[in-house]
């Protein structure tokens, strides 16, 4: 059996934070290799890794027992990113950077670009440049024993953001990319599996609110899937796509299995979220080997759930790994020498160590232009020149008892009749008392002076709904509100029957 998993992880260190460690001093490899092991697949798909090539650290690429590939954004930092760690008895035959070819290396490539004429090379390279693909071939073999290529394109797709319409324009450009290239490799003779976040969900099913959204058919995201994707009721003919949704081919009326919700709005407490991850396999695929297609909503630490299949085939793993993995990197594979190696700990010879001599018994020589001068460091006879040594600052116990004998002790007659203890007790109660009554007032007028200054917090208004206490947010919609502070209710986001959920309350905040 083959497994695979795909985790739209939100940050590939955000997920670490949560796991106990047992062993402080390598935390981050025992984090990701629990993480790992809790998947318990043979080939695991991140995406939204937000991790760049200079921030990668070694032990969180390097995990033992698998071999790690990573795609990179180039533009921003923090931003975008997709991994894929595969185990050593799952080791890829190639790897491969991006969709167009540009960022390929000709050694250890996966290769069949297919027709990408409608492509300019500044539009390809601007398509690659986020890190949001990459690409694994394997080998498998059937149950019958045949041994067949099985490329893995991990994807994580842009997200359309509506107050910028380059970005739709840019996401199904991605589409078309990403489609080209799977069914060139296809129609090489490979088996294709897609699988990431493709930032959209498909039918109304897998949409919390897909009801109340306006033209939600006429979506181009999922225009485009219903191109990609095969019609389940549909048998062979002109009208069969290329690729089956492997979750719907299994579950295809299955509600509420959403691999996504908003962390703002708390709506995974209520399952009110969508489904935009998929493992999506070649038709031929899907109906031969995939035996099963989940999910893993109770596995926590991103705002996205993993999702997988599992295949009746197994792996046969390559001799050695591709170029593209992490190991082979300078920084991991030591080549690439640190600071550290150019510097190196003296030893002192012992013949040189016996020869010198401490500095007050050595001849300085001090030159100047054009002539030479010698000085000894000794002191002269009688001369009080000279630096002064640290313990000649003290004086011993001795010296002191000496000195404060000589002191003139004063006459008797001088001295003042001490105070009987009654009159001393009586003295520093006294005293006592009107130092705490002077705090006490000075602390009384500096509290009553803050309080007429600031008023304090106003308290929370009660919402409609629920009678409870409301939240503060602020606008950060770029807009005539932008900024602003309003009050909603507190309760997590969830559909309108439930009583449970979140009600309509919103009032603006007043200016401070």
């Amino acid at each position: 059996m083959l497994r695979v998993v795909s985790w739209n992880i939100n940050g590939i260190r955000s997920p670490l934070h949560g796991v106990v460690y047992e062993e402080p001093n390598n935390r981050t490899t025992v984090a990701m290799g629990r993480i790992l092991d809790n998947l318990d697949a043979d080939i695991v798909c991140f995406q939204e890794t937000k991790v760049t090539r200079d921030a990668l650290t070694e032990p969180l690429a390097i995990i033992e027992g698998y071999n790690s590939y990573f795609s990179f954004s180039r533009n921003r930092s923090g931003y975008s990113g997709v991994a894929t760690f595969c185990k050593d008895s799952a080791t890829p035959v190639a790897a491969e950077e991006g969709l167009s070819g540009l960022l390929a290396t000709q050694n250890g490539d996966v290769g069949c670009y297919g027709n990408m004429d409608e492509f300019t090379q500044e539009e390809l390279r601007a398509l690659d440049s986020e890190g949001r693909a990459l690409l694994t071939q394997h080998k498998i073999r059937t149950w019958e024993g045949k041994e067949k290529t099985l490329t893995i394109i991990n994807v994580y797709c842009p997200h359309a953001d509506p107050g910028k319409p380059e970005r739709l324009a840019f996401k199904m450009r991605f589409y078309r990319l990403l489609q080209i290239r799977a069914e060139a490799l296809l129609a090489a003779g490979s088996h294709v599996i897609i699988l990431g976040d493709l930032n959209t969900a498909h039918r109304p099913i897998d949409h919390w609110d897909a009801v109340n959204l306006e033209y939600f058919e006429e979506d181009p995201g999922r225009k485009w899937m219903d191109g990609l994707l095969s019609n389940l009721g549909c048998q062979a003919g002109s009208h069969v796509r290329p690729f089956i949704d492997s979750y719907r081919y299994f579950q295809p009326k299955q509600e509420g299995a959403f691999t996504c919700w908003s962390i703002v709005t708390g709506a995974r407490h209520l399952n009110y979220g969508s489904r935009i991850d998929y493992v999506l396999g070649d038709r031929t695929l899907v109906i031969d080997t995939f035996q099963a297609s989940f999910l893993l909503p109770e596995m926590m630490g991103s705002d996205h759930c993993p999702v997988g299949a599992v295949l009746s085939v197994s792996s046969v793993p390559a001799k050695q790994c591709p170029p593209l993995c992490t190991r082979f990197l300078p920084e991991f594979a030591g080549t690439q020498l640190k600071i550290l190696h150019f510097l190196v700990r003296l030893k002192q010879d012992p013949v040189f160590k016996q020869s010198t001599l401490p500095l007050s018994n050595q001849t300085q020589v001090q030159m100047r232009p054009n002539k030479a001068r010698v000085h000894s460091s000794r002191p002269r006879p009688g001369s009080t020149r000279g630096q002064k040594q640290l313990m000649s600052y003290f004086q011993s116990s001795s010296s002191r008892l000496q000195a404060s004998a000589n002191l003139e002790l004063p006459s008797l007659g001088t001295l003042v009749t001490p105070k009987t203890p009654e009159d001393k007790v009586t003295a520093k109660v006294v005293q006592g008392q009107s130092k705490a009554s002077e705090a006490k007032n000075e602390k009384e007028v500096r509290i009553s002076f803050w309080k007429s200054v600031l008023g304090g917090p106003l308290p929370m208004p009660l919402c409609r709904g629920h009678k409870e206490p409301c939240v503060m947010r602020t606008v950060k919609k770029p807009g005539p509100n932008l900024g602003r502070h309003f009050y909603m209710c507190a309760r997590p986001q969830g559909p309108p029957t439930d009583p449970s959920a979140r009600c309509n309350f919103f009032l603006w905040s007043r200016p401070s």
